[in-house]
């Protein structure tokens, strides 16, 4: 009984193991609608960059409170949002953004960095 109990437990294990990556399973679809900051960049910055990129933060030198800072950087941004993990430049330290995220920002800048 242990024996097919065991068989049975590695078999579940097995079927329930998802082998692909977070990003390749992320919401990844084409964004159709113009991407403008306040409504689409503000919200993603405001939870993952305010923390560092202000006067208080640990990076005060390059700060992420407006559209105007934001839409001068987003050179920068992009390329350190889309770094591989482990690269010590990547951003957000210690995570990273969804690919969704991402092509939030890809957009906006294809979309002519529109603030409304």
């Amino acid at each position: 009984m242990k024996k097919i109990l065991y068989i049975l437990s590695s078999a579940a294990l097995l079927v329930a193991c998802e082998s692909r990556t977070y990003e390749e399973i992320s919401d990844n679809k084409p964004i159709a609608e113009i991407v403008k900051y306040t409504q689409d960049v503000k919200p993603i910055v405001d939870a993952n960059c305010i923390s560092c990129h202000s006067a208080t933060g640990s990076a005060p030198y390059k700060p992420f409170t407006n559209y105007n800072e934001v839409k001068d950087n987003i050179e920068v941004i992009l390329d350190r949002i889309q770094r591989q993990n482990g690269d010590y430049q990547k951003m957000p330290q210690g995570g990273s953004l969804s690919q969704s995220q991402i092509n939030i920002f890809i957009k906006w800048k294809a979309d002519g960095l529109i603030e409304n």
